[in-house]
Parts: C-alpha cells; structure tokens; sequence
C-alpha cells in the first residue's frame, strides 16, 4: 500500500494546530522587501518543494525556448520621445474580449494552482479582481468554476483543452456559461504532452510518490509542506470534485485529441457561441485560418516554451500575425514577460492584452494571494514607468505609435 498522509486523515488534524503562519513568516519578510518579478521567484524557489518549483519553473528539454523567450524582449529597443508633454496619472485601461479593464495585462490560466499554495486559484482571482483585470481559468483547475464566479467579478476567461469526449466538453462549457465567464480559450498546442526533464528527474507527480528523496526534500522545505499537509488533497475541480487529482491525471491524458481538427473547432465555436480565443498560434496562415473559422481573438503562446523545444519566442512572431490578421482582431500575446518594460513592447509590436504565467505563480509559491498582488504591484508599476518615459499616455497611444519605437537592436560588439 502506497503511503499517503491525506488518506490518514493527517490534514483533518493539522488544520487544528495553526502553523503556518509560523512557517510562513521568513518568505513574508522577504516577499515585503521584493523589487521585481526576479525577486518573487527566489522566494517561491526557497519556499516550494523542488519538484513543485521545477514544474512551474521549467521548459521543454534543453529548455533552448524558454531562454529565448525571455532573452528576445533584450533584443528590443525603446526609441522614447522627447518633450512629450504627459500629464499623470497614465492610462492602462483597455478592453479584453469586449469588456473593460483597468489593466491591459492578466494572468493566464494554469493548471494546478493548488499545487503551489493552498489558496490557489482563488488568490489568482482576487488579485484580478482587486487590480480590476481579467482572470483566466484552466480547465484542469483546482478550484471550482462556481467558487471563482463568487470570488472575482472582473472579466473571466476559460480555458478548455482539446478533449476527445464531446459530452466532456459540452458539460464544461455549461459550466462556464452558468459560472459568469465571458469568453473561451481553446488551447490548441497541448495535443501532446512536452518533454519536461526536470519532472523527470525529479520523479515528479500529483500527489508526490513519498520517496526518500522526496520526504528529504519536504523536511527541507516545512513552509510547503505544512502547507500540503494541512489543507483537503485538491482535485481537478472544474472536471470532477469526486476525484483526486493524482487519479484523475490517467483521465487527462487518455482524453487529449490529436486529431482534433479545425472541423471540431468549428463545432466548439458553435457549442459556446460566445467571444473565444485560439490559444497557441505562432503562424500567420493559421491565425487567418481560425479568423475564418470564427474565433474572435488570436492568442500568441507556445504554452510558455513547455512544449515544442525550440518553438518561436512569442514577442518575435508577434508582428506577422498582426499584419496577418489587420488591425481590428483582437490579439493576446504571452510567452517569456518578467518585466513591465515586456508588456510594454508586445502593446507596441501588435498586442491588445498581454498574459502573464511564471510572474504570478512564482508569487502565488511565495506568498499566496499577497504573493500574487505583489506580482501585479510590480509589473503595474513597471509598466507605468516604461509608457511615461516612451512618450505614450495610454494603451491606444501605445499601440497606434508602437511600430515607431520599438525597434530590433542591430548587431553590435557589445
């Protein structure tokens, strides 16, 4: 028998002896004094589990993409303007999938928020709600979709896999509807699933295995481990609350459809009838393709470089889909953003909201929702900066100069 302290009712007595805060208390002294988004992710790494940090901090084998998504935006430069006559406070208001938001960035769905810190997705939606931003929602949540719709009245998003089963989808989408969410996004470049060798080393799995090196590691880390231990084992909660998550994992994989085509896509449109995003695209000729098919909105991701090694870094392919698909479709773009000064240039280059992973989870590992608030102070902030010293007022002034003062660096000695 496979030991598993959550089936001994470990968590139903340590909810009782209140220590987390006690664990917790060095990270939050640390999470008070971060500057940037590089910050947050030291704390999340000495907070979290490895095998927990290396799933959220990793890429697809070499990780060649997950570098050159982030090293691209260096490539980048900000020819200001001078004298421009700006009067603060700046505006980052804009609209997402048709709705107002204050900000023109957003944390993009992600599996498993639970996994991180025991509030999950929920600290995810109230920061959203609190910077008064949209939230995205993976299917593979581990907070329910009803639970999100009481916590966030922001805009919502929700993210579905391409599964094989019709009658799946069509219940999720149900959800969704009844949930309050505004739009869907379909992601399209998980059809497989991408070689991810830190997992691998790690011997990583939902729950852990509970081997030597495992326990070792937890004993290392008691903040995460008090954590995991101290609160209900999390399940898949936008699928199946019946079933934990470390059963439901075979489900998962048994359901992805490669062959899932543009015809089913099709059928998915017409099932939500509704704004909706295709999620993955880094080609011209597809996004004019899902134009055609119906989607509203294109969303430039290669699924933050975890799954095809060497897949395009997002911000690099970003203009050609713009010119693409002309200047009335929407455009998300994610991929590689640490800074605000990221943001800045994928508004610039083409993009009508920008969405953030790693920056948010690694403040949700660090310190819950407290975590992902100083996540958003920081790239708000940076942002601000970025578009005051551009010469840019507002987000429109942004994307309508854009083109003009982002400029690819030439090669130089240095």
């Amino acid at each position: 028998m496979v030991f598993n302290p959550h089936a001994l009712g470990v968590h139903k007595v340590l909810k009782h002896i209140p220590l987390n805060a006690l664990f917790d208390a060095p990270y939050k002294r640390r999470l008070a004094k971060a500057v940037n988004i590089a910050d947050l992710r030291l704390i999340a790494k000495a907070r979290a589990h490895k095998m927990v940090f290396d799933y959220l901090d990793s890429g697809a084998d070499d990780e060649i993409s997950l570098r050159r998504g982030k090293d691209a935006y260096s490539e980048l430069e900000m020819h200001y303007k001078i004298l421009a006559g700006i009067k603060p406070p700046l505006d980052l208001s804009t609209k997402i999938f048709g709705c107002d938001v204050k900000l023109p960035f957003f944390g993009c769905p992600t599996a498993g928020n639970r996994m991180f810190h025991w509030e999950g997705e929920a600290a995810a939606a109230k920061a959203a709600e609190k910077h008064g931003t949209l939230y995205g929602l993976s299917s593979l949540a581990t907070t329910g979709i009803t639970e999100i719709g009481q916590i966030c009245n922001s805009p919502k998003v929700f993210q579905l896999y391409v599964w094989k089963d019709r009658e799946l989808v069509k219940e999720v989408i149900a959800k969704a509807k009844e949930g309050g969410f505004d739009a869907l996004a379909l992601t399209v470049d998980f059809t497989w699933y991408g070689n991810r060798e830190r997992d691998i080393r790690n011997d990583f799995s939902i729950p852990p295995k509970y081997s030597v090196a495992q326990i070792i590691e937890a004993f290392r880390k008691p903040a995460w481990t008090y954590d995991f231990l101290s609160h209900e084992p999390y399940t898949y909660a936008c699928i199946n609350t019946d079933v934990p998550a470390d059963s439901l994992a075979a489900f998962v994989n048994s359901q992805l459809s490669p062959e899932f085509d543009w015809k089913d896509a099709e059928w998915l449109l017409g099932e939500w009838n509704g704004p909706a995003a295709v999620k993955g695209v880094v080609r011209p000729e597809d996004a004019v393709k899902a134009v055609e098919t119906g989607f509203s909105t294109m969303w430039v991701s290669n699924h933050g470089a975890r799954q095809l090694e060497t897949s395009p870094a997002t911000i690099d392919v970003l203009p050609s889909i713009r010119k693409a698909v002309g200047p009335d479709v929407e455009i998300i773009m994610d991929g590689g953003v640490q800074r605000g000064t990221d943001i800045c240039k994928a508004l610039a280059l083409g993009a009508d909201a920008v969405g953030v992973g790693k920056p948010y989870l690694w403040g949700l590992a660090a310190g819950g929702t407290e975590g992902v608030n100083k996540a958003y102070e920081i790239l708000k902030v940076e942002l601000d900066r970025a578009m005051g010293l551009l010469g840019t007022p507002t987000v429109d002034a942004l994307k309508k100069e854009g083109p003009s003062l982002i400029k690819r660096r030439g090669a130089s000695a240095r």
